[in-house]
């Protein structure tokens, strides 16, 4: 099980406090923004990428030189991982000296989970960066791992005690190894591990992360001529970890070394984080900035000038090998995985996942059930959540006044996904977020948690060194726990005479249950039964939705270590927890919601890609459209089995939200009342 580190960086996210961090994150006394990096505003609204927008072989040799450069004049050895925009490693090199693990911690001292454990593989962590920073950004948004750190905590903003939690509270487990919805690296080529693949031979992404998202500084999207190309990832210290105080700025070599790297590819300013604001807090990009390095990386020794000495590139399991640097696929063809609709989605300028055939992976079907969603209904769900984005003002994008760019999909009851699609230059992730809330909804919904997770066997959590512990995660007892919690022994089965099926749960309401605090960002108060206690709890092992995932990840790392490709491939097959139901994990912030025919359940449709409060909306009123349209029967749950009729503790569960002045063409308030 010593491999259990290495994917475990899974919870990447979940990062440690930079302060223990060892990137030197003491408190910079100017109190003020650091000079910034980057191009003026290119004017891109998310139409810009074209055949050309790619990283060349010569971009990636440049980006890893200046990171290569700074890195030696902090006198800290780095490893660098560049990465296209879907997902594809480019590029990943280790300087001399540099560490080989890093360690996982929050700094809180907390025990358990993903804590503490201390070889994770550098360069995992240095591409799960890289795939951060450009899965998390689009032409309208430039989204850095420190973004993604101040996004994810207990706190929104960290630091600030009593706010509620992160937006994007729980996002640090998704786009994961042993999703089903990206494709393993390389998947082609089959189970067996191949070293000599012919060049260009299963590029198509978009590709899963090694570790997650990541909320430890050092990851940056890149740019060229206002679109995102990629990103990089860097890792120098020896802690993977995130940033708990946003109030202060600090000196994170990894970040100082990933601003050099991302010279000439920065972001456009006006797209950069720190411009945008999300519950009128603005957002961090960087604690550095150009003024900040120690050497200016337009003067950066040229990649061919780099001495076996100095570093060398570095073969990655199932992601890189065989190929020193290579070329980026341009992001909307059909090498990358993502290209525009032909066929169902006509007038909304969708966009679509495609094989290796360049079919469509998700095109429309029939759901499993007896009395279940046709494809029909399937594609009109999707094609009216697309509509209603097309017409909703943008909550992290730039220029203000943009559309909202999400992913939208439907799936069945057996978490299967019946139809799926994305608009325009829609950030990355949202695609295996968008159908971890939908399988979220429909699975809490169902009449079979209670069973279900009585079969799964116990999570069994790591030592340090990789080794099985004697701490387990009885499933049975969460639910349990759970339905004592809510003082509902019905929680998650038949209902009474009240209602005749289990609670109508939305993503939206399993967050109010998974958070440390409850209500959420009270201290002091409980935990949410989903959740651990906050003494024991981190974005590294933060309860149910952590635990769910824990013994695969424990798998995928063993094989990692053994270089067994065909484990690693399998992950991806088998799914992240054991349930079929739940292939690619849960997740537990806003954007989704169960769909009924008259009182019984048939799937669910999720949505992300901007605010949590925008996807929820879209969700929401594309169901209700979508019903209208068909007639067919499906629509909203009866309003006496949905989850804001439950009040633990005198507390209400939130059902769904939705934004004010929500439209670009409409004054309309108040969209989501009578659902």
């Amino acid at each position: 099980m010593q491999g259990l580190h290495r994917l475990w960086g899974l919870a990447v996210m979940a990062a440690l406090v930079s302060a223990c961090s060892g990137s030197g994150n003491s408190g910079d006394p100017r109190g003020t923004a650091p000079p910034p990096t980057g191009t003026a505003d290119s004017g891109c609204t998310g139409a810009c990428a074209n055949a050309n927008s790619f990283l060349s072989v010569a971009d990636v040799q440049k980006v890893i030189a200046q990171a290569v450069a700074e890195a030696q004049a902090q006198n800290q050895p780095a490893t660098v991982a560049v990465v296209d925009r879907v997902g594809n490693v480019l590029g990943v090199y280790r300087m001399s000296g540099a560490r080989t693990t890093v360690r996982i911690s929050s700094g809180r001292g907390v025990v358990g989970g993903l804590e503490g454990i201390a070889i994770i593989p550098s360069e995992l962590a240095a591409i799960s960066k890289a795939v951060t920073g450009a899965y998390l950004s689009s032409e309208g948004n430039a989204f850095s791992t420190r973004t993604a750190s101040q996004i994810v905590q207990e706190h929104f903003n960290p630091g600030e005690f009593g706010g509620p939690s992160g937006p994007l509270f729980g996002v640090q487990f998704s786009n994961l190894l042993c999703s089903d919805v990206f494709l393993p690296p390389f998947d082609e080529v089959g189970i067996q591990y191949t070293p000599n693949l012919p060049e260009g031979v299963g590029l198509e992404g978009p590709r899963s992360s090694p570790l997650g998202l990541s909320a430890d500084p050092g990851g940056f999207p890149l740019y060229k001529s206002g679109t995102p190309v990629g990103g990089v990832g860097v890792v120098a210290d020896g802690t993977y970890g995130l940033d708990p105080n946003v109030a202060d700025h600090d000196r994170d070599v990894d970040e100082l070394i990933a601003t050099a790297a991302s010279f000439g590819f920065g972001a456009p300013l006006d797209r950069r984080a720190d411009r945008i604001t999300a519950d009128g807090k603005t957002l961090r990009f960087s604690d550095v900035g150009i003024a900040d390095l120690a050497r200016n990386p337009d003067q950066a020794p040229a990649f061919s000038s780099l001495t076996e000495s100095v570093g060398t590139p570095v073969d990655v399991l199932g992601y890189f090998f065989d190929h020193p640097i290579r070329p980026g696929t341009a992001f909307g063809t059909d090498s990358s995985g993502i290209r525009p609709d032909t066929t169902n989605y006509p007038g909304l300028d969708a966009f679509v996942l495609s094989d290796s055939s360049r079919s469509d992976r998700f095109a429309p079907r029939d759901g499993v059930e007896d009395n279940g969603l046709s494809a029909n209904e399937a594609r009109e769900l999707v094609r009216a959540g697309l509509a209603v984005a097309n017409r909703s003002r943008a909550q992290i994008r730039r220029p203000t006044g943009s559309q909202a760019r999400v992913t939208v999909t439907v799936v069945d009851t057996g978490g299967n996904i019946l139809a799926l699609a994305r608009t325009r230059d829609a950030p990355v992730f949202g695609t295996d977020v968008a159908v971890q809330k939908a399988r979220s909804a429909a699975f809490f919904s169902g009449n079979y948690v209670e069973t279900e997770f009585a079969a799964l066997p116990d999570a069994v959590y790591a030592n340090a060194d990789g080794s099985a512990s004697s701490v387990h995660v009885d499933f049975g007892q969460v639910i349990d726990q759970s339905q004592q919690f809510f003082a509902e022994p019905n929680l998650f089965s038949s209902g009474n005479g009240s209602r005749s099926g289990p609670f109508a749960m939305t993503p939206r309401a399993l967050g109010n249950i998974s958070r440390p605090y409850f209500p959420d960002g009270i201290v002091g108060a409980n935990n949410g039964p989903f959740s651990k206690p906050f003494a024991s709890w981190s974005p590294f092992t933060d309860g149910l939705q952590f635990d769910l995932i824990n013994n695969q990840l424990l798998g995928i790392v063993s094989a990692y270590l053994a270089e067994d490709w065909g484990a690693i491939y399998s992950a991806g097959v088998e799914g992240c927890t054991g349930n079929a139901r739940l292939k690619n994990g849960i997740q537990i912030f806003p954007g989704g919601v169960p769909i009924y025919r008259g009182a019984d359940l048939v799937g669910a449709i999720g949505v992300s890609g901007d605010g949590v409060d925008q996807d929820d909306m879209i969700a929401a009123l594309g169901l209700k459209n979508a019903a209208a349209t068909l007639n067919t029967g499906i629509g909203h749950a009866p309003a006496n089995m949905r989850a804001d009729r439950l009040q633990p503790q005198g507390v209400r569960l939130r059902y769904v939200q939705c934004p004010q002045s929500p439209f670009l063409d409409s004054t309309e308030q108040n969209v989501c009342e009578g659902l």
